[in-house]
């Protein structure tokens, strides 16, 4: 006994090391993070995060305040709220690698909320001298002060969810979403807009980065708009916040996941901690860069250089074991304490390579996430690739991560577009892409399937523009990609000719139907169910304006395009078959899920160089599901045989996409019968009948 109240007393002189962060104790606030070649550190207290000089500066004693790399102390009197920042001494060696900077104001890699002032400068962190009032402040958060509920995260399985990739603020800050002004482009502004997500069938939005970035990361006068630039991995972006107080943001986005999961809605999180915003060796000293700059990033031989697999000037040490340890308390924490159900792991192969750079067999953070059985219940998708030419989609490590699935994507876009040579990997993708994941026991819904995704055209503009049109970016059409995959049908952007206009709106439903009938979890963009465009844009990372936002008047412009979506989701929810968890098979068999392949004939799939066409055949026969989905990708009709049909069963046709809406659409109770025994495919079209 007297041992523990030894100790206790020693924690309340000096503080301990953990945990790392602001934590909330009995009376004060225990401060700790972690610094192997600092000299000395000082707490910074502020009362307001513009003021130029701390309202009180706590100084660590070297001798009392450190345990091994970790720098402490116990702070009496201040609780949840509280403004606080470092400022750590050091070495600066670049050629070493050390880059501490004692007059810069540093945030905690742990805390759970900052607040950025409109005073908040970029450059002053570049700059030599002192950056105090124009620096973020941390914020003091007790996670017990919030009211959950009897709120959890949803558990979803992939075999059940449509994901919908969503950026917070652009969903709702264009003037005609109906949403308050003062709550446009925020989380409450999507909370409004749950009710359309819930009638489109979304079961999950994977929201564009929300852990603080720096919105000044970017040519000027431009505004980051993305958020693929982080600064703070534990706390929510504040400027998607109606309420600008400090801790305005974390509450705001706890009542948006609370909401969300009312409307049994997952929130997936996309998530960066491959690179930071500090950025290369020109970069501010944010964070991290002033904390222990060898820890934190990967350098080059020459230390005074970081090594970029990013392709935005520095790469996180992910495997390192402090920043390791950094990256899951995160994931937990956001899990825990905010309840997201799943993150989308941005440049997820940058995590495999190790402290030389070097892609690892069996890379220590991947798998310690993979493992976690506090992340157990949640979902892990990985962007298999990175900058640097790493491409890992079928091969990432593991059994739990999905991925997305880049090659369906460009197949797909390629089968509709009329290329030849692809129909062979068209029929793979539609049926879970057994090439690339061979593992027989693999999950075909840790497959995401897409078409587009923020990076890259929208749906409406793949059908529009045959060139990137980036010239608002100000980098003279340089960046983003330059092969889409695309088509304009002879006019590049907005047209009155209504022939290509019916061309495109056929092709948006050719692409939609192909997604979301195939084996895989499906993922459509933000606005790309009524036509949303970016003006050929394909990499609006800095365009927060109406190139990138939802246009609210669209929804009634493309009412039947949204009731042509809307219609197919539930439809496929609606059926076993779409939701199997094992790759169907190939060849008839009464005890399982089977697809047959057919051309024009039946049974006689064309797979030659030249062949543009395409049948399938579904079938559950326990379920006693038959569905028989037809795609031509030609330019002209053809007549495709039709598979036999049981005694008092028909073919009903839901779906045909050369039909103008309503007709392009229907119900199964609905649907026309079919009497014939071929149906005659229009050019560029795909048709589902449903044997009912």
């Amino acid at each position: 006994m007297a041992k523990s109240h030894h100790l206790a007393s020693r924690d309340r002189l000096f503080g301990r090391s953990y945990p790392l962060g602001a934590s909330i104790l009995d009376g004060g606030v225990n401060f700790s993070l972690y610094s192997k070649n600092a000299e000395r550190v000082e707490i910074l207290l502020f009362d307001d995060v513009s003021n130029s000089k701390p309202a009180r500066i706590i100084q660590l004693d070297p001798e009392k305040n450190r345990t091994f790399h970790y720098w402490h102390a116990f702070v009496e009197g201040i609780g949840e709220g509280q403004l606080y920042g470092f400022r750590v001494y050091g070495p600066f060696d670049p050629k070493n690698g050390k880059r501490f900077n004692g007059d810069k104001i540093l945030l905690d890699p742990y805390a759970r909320a900052v607040i950025v002032g409109d005073n908040y400068d970029r450059e002053a962190a570049i700059k030599p001298g002192d950056n105090c009032n124009h620096a973020m402040k941390s914020v003091v958060v007790d996670p017990r002060s919030y009211n959950w509920e009897d709120d959890l995260p949803l558990q979803t399985d992939y075999a059940a969810s449509i994901i919908y990739e969503c950026h917070v603020a652009g969903f709702t800050k264009n003037p005609n979403s109906g949403v308050a002004q003062h709550k446009r482009g925020t989380y409450t502004g999507l909370i409004e807009k749950i009710p359309y997500l819930q009638e489109l069938g979304i079961t999950a939005v994977e929201l564009m980065p929300v852990q603080l970035f720096d919105e000044q990361d970017v040519l000027p006068p431009r505004k980051n708009y993305w958020g693929y630039n982080p600064v703070a991995f534990f706390a929510p972006h504040c400027g998607y916040s109606s309420d600008k107080s400090p801790l305005g943001p974390l509450n705001e986005f706890r009542h948006m996941v609370k909401a969300l999961h009312r409307a049994g809605i997952e929130v997936i999180l996309d998530v960066v901690f491959n690179h930071t915003a500090e950025g290369d060796h020109r970069g501010p000293t944010l964070s991290f860069r002033g904390l222990e700059n060898e820890a934190y990033y990967l350098l080059e031989k020459n230390k005074s250089m970081y090594s970029d697999y990013t392709g935005t000037g520095n790469s996180v040490n992910a495997n390192f074991s402090v920043v390791r340890r950094l990256i899951l308390d995160c994931l937990r924490y956001w899990v825990r304490e905010m309840h997201v159900d799943g993150f989308r792991f941005d440049l997820a192969s940058v995590l495999s390579r190790g402290e030389s750079g070097e892609p690892m067999k069996n890379p220590p953070l991947l798998w310690a996430i993979e493992s976690s059985p506090e992340l157990a219940g949640t979902k892990i998708i990985a962007e298999a690739w990175d900058a640097a030419g790493l491409y890992q989609v079928g091969s990432f490590i593991g059994d739990r991560w999905a991925e997305w699935n880049g090659q369906f994507r460009d197949d797909i876009r390629r089968f509709i577009r009329g290329d030849d040579g692809v129909v062979k990997k068209a029929a793979s993708r539609i049926i879970g892409s057994p090439d690339i994941y061979q593992n027989p026991e693999r999950e075909p819904n840790r497959s995401i399937n897409f078409i587009n995704c923020h990076d890259g055209f929208t749906l409406n503009d793949l059908v529009s523009y045959n060139q990137k049109h980036n010239e608002d970016n100000g980098e003279r059409n340089k960046d983003g990609a330059d092969e889409n995959y695309s088509w304009n049908f002879g006019v590049e952007g907005l047209t009155d000719d209504q022939a290509i206009e019916k061309l495109r709106l056929k092709q948006i439903k050719n692409f939609l139907t192909i997604m979301f009938i195939s084996q895989g979890t499906p993922m459509i963009l933000m606005g790309d169910e009524v036509r949303r465009t970016q003006k050929g844009n394909n990499n609006a990372y800095c365009q927060d304006n109406e190139i990138s936002w939802f246009d609210w008047n669209l929804v009634e412009k493309n009412k039947g395009l949204l009731r042509f979506t809307s219609g197919l989701i539930n439809f496929i929810q609606s059926k076993d078959i779409f939701s199997e968890e094992k790759f169907l098979k190939t060849k008839p068999d009464n005890n399982h899920p089977y697809v047959t392949w057919s051309g024009v004939e039946l049974n006689k799939p064309d797979w030659q160089e030249d062949s543009h066409s395409l049948a399938c055949t579904l079938i559950d026969p326990k379920r006693k599901e038959e569905l028989h989905i037809i795609f031509n990708a030609f330019w002209e009709s053809l007549d495709f045989n039709l598979p036999k049909t049981e005694k008092n069963k028909n073919w009903r046709r839901i779906i045909d996409t050369s039909l103008s809406s309503p007709d392009d659409f229907c119900e199964p109770e609905e649907a026309p019968v079919i009497k014939t025994k071929s149906y005659l495919c229009q050019p560029r079209s795909v048709v589902l009948l449903y044997l009912g």
